[in-house]
């Protein structure tokens, strides 16, 4: 699908909106009618063709008493969803009055496969039928979405000015990009930016691409929001493989609370023909994946996350039995000859017991092990005292030589927010070469603004090298190429505990002009003073060996 035919759509769309529901939601609810809606015009366009294959079978199942038809109607609707009501969109357009437009209209929804009945039941779209019908919009939404001059058809042999499932995802994103801006602009919300979610992908994929064989891969996002990192981190991973001539598949999990997101994620999965990746994640206010984890036994190749930030767990910390009751092996590890040693945060945020969490699902027993992207704001680099939990994630993520870099994202970057932010990459699979170091990249600076909104967009990446990330600056007001190399920070650690002493957290000069720092010194200590965290990542200073050892009470890292 080219470009202008995408915005067209997306355009039409939009305008159905404007036409239908100006007067009978605020802009900011446009998105629970035209949302949902979207989604049943390309169902019922994929379906059409196998519409009567289904009621026969279904004619056939019941009449024969089989109760688990699931399956065999999946067949014979050739996708992974059907429909056995006997209407159509364009049926429902038969209907003699609002009444009867109703219960037709409410007889079509119910005809559905489970599947995207749990997609309408987490829009809540029943709800809005009512307030259509009473406004006697129904029918000129069901019109028009069945105008000629909008077609969701899919893309076949028969049919090939269709959209194709690919197509039809990048509308149904740009529609849902669309919608959040709209509701930032009275709510203050905020969503993952494609830039940053490509940039998180490639930092966890591009270091080991020489290295992926042939296979099939599982990844994974606790947070997963509208699915959007799933899917750009499986893209990625084809990609880069395709172009080496590897042959990989991909299977997609993900956990969300939020109803309506979980929502959009699952349709988004299904208009993509990724039915199968759309049964395996999960969501709604029951799945908070602190308290309930859905994939308590499993581990992954991947992960990638963008959990919320400041956001109290206290619910989540009552439901799992308080502080003292907590017996979750994601939180309670074994490190340091504790046997119970506690990852459990302050109750006001959370963040970082999802950076734990994804921790805990790592592949310990495979070649590749796992690699892990998450972003955090600059809270997760400091806070918390020494035995607290955010000290001891760090501690234990760390000691464990699991952190493999820290790369500052610039500011502004997410919508209506210009909170820093910063990239995790953790591996549990570090090359040589990055044995005991953790490496510091600023690219708060390598951006530039986006032309329609106050977010910045992160500018071209430069080659990879082959030892590390590399990264350059380029003028503050233009993408053009980067001028001169910066080096990024290096913060060297060591695994092993030395016999000398000093001050907890206080870096020690050495000859040469390097600087030492204490194994116990936290990561709030890499800044210079009380500046703020971008500074510390600007500099280029080496960090070399510890030196220094602290008593158990008074470590912090």
């Amino acid at each position: 699908m080219n470009s202008s035919t995408h915005s067209r759509i997306v355009s039409f769309i939009w305008g159905i909106a404007d036409d239908v529901l100006r007067d009978l939601y605020v802009r900011g609810k446009y998105r629970d009618v035209i949302l949902p809606f979207t989604v049943l015009r390309r169902l019922d366009s994929v379906l059409e063709p196998t519409k009567k294959s289904v009621l026969t079978m279904k004619s056939a199942l019941d009449n024969s008493g089989i109760d688990n038809q699931d399956a065999a109607l999946r067949q014979a609707a050739e996708q992974d969803f059907y429909n056995t009501s006997p209407f159509t969109l364009r049926d429902l357009r038969a209907a003699r009055s609002q009444a009867q437009l109703r219960a037709d209209f409410e007889a079509y929804l119910d005809g559905f496969s489970p599947n995207v009945q749990e997609i309408l039941d987490n829009f809540e779209f029943r709800n809005q039928i009512s307030r259509l019908t009473k406004a006697d919009a129904l029918g000129a939404l069901i019109e028009k979405f069945l105008d000629p001059t909008l077609d969701l058809s899919p893309r076949t042999a028969a049919n090939p000015g269709g959209l194709d499932n690919h197509g039809m995802g990048s509308v149904f994103e740009e529609l849902v990009r669309r919608f959040n801006e709209e509701n930032n602009e009275e709510a203050g919300e905020h969503w993952t930016p494609r830039d940053a979610v490509r940039l998180m992908t490639r930092l966890m994929f591009e270091p080991i691409a020489d290295q992926i064989p042939s296979g099939t891969y599982l990844l994974y996002d606790g947070a997963m929001g509208t699915g959007g990192m799933l899917t750009v981190a499986e893209e990625t991973l084809e990609g880069l493989t395709a172009a080496r001539g590897i042959q990989v598949s991909t299977h997609l999990y993900g956990q969300e609370i939020n109803a309506e997101t979980y929502a959009i994620a699952k349709a988004d999965l299904i208009l993509k023909g990724k039915g199968k990746a759309a049964d395996d994640v999960v969501g709604g206010p029951e799945w908070s994946t602190l308290s309930n984890d859905a994939y308590p036994s499993m581990e992954f190749d991947f992960m990638l996350s963008n959990p919320p930030y400041g956001k109290s767990w206290k619910t989540d910390l009552d439901r799992m039995g308080g502080k003292t009751g907590i017996r979750d092996p994601r939180f309670i590890v074994t490190h340091d000859d504790d046997p119970e040693y506690s990852l459990l945060t302050r109750s006001s945020d959370g963040q970082l017991l999802f950076l734990a969490n994804l921790v805990s699902k790592m592949k310990h027993k495979t070649p590749l092990g796992s690699r892990i992207a998450e972003v955090h704001n600059g809270s997760s680099l400091f806070t918390g005292d020494a035995g607290q939990g955010e000290s001891n994630i760090r501690r234990w993520i760390i000691e464990n030589d699991w952190l493999e870099a820290i790369v500052a994202l610039p500011l502004n970057m997410f919508y209506n927010t210009g909170i820093a932010t910063y990239v995790w990459v953790l591996t549990n699979r570090k090359p040589v070469h990055r044995k005991g170091k953790v490496q510091l990249i600023d690219a708060s600076g390598w951006s530039t603004p986006c032309a329609r909104t106050s977010a910045r967009r992160i500018a071209s990446c430069p080659r990879r090298t082959s030892t590390a990330y590399s990264r350059r600056s380029s003028p503050s007001k233009t993408p053009t190429a980067p001028t001169t190399p910066r080096s990024s920070t290096t913060l060297i650690l060591a695994t092993s505990r030395s016999s000398s002493r000093g001050h907890c957290g206080s870096p020690v000069p050495t000859p040469g002009g390097s600087t030492q720092l204490p194994r116990s010194a936290s990561l709030r200590n890499l800044r210079s003073g009380t500046s703020p965290p971008h500074r510390s990542l600007r500099s280029s200073t080496v960090w070399g060996p510890v030196r220094t050892r602290c008593s158990a009470d008074s470590r912090r890292w």
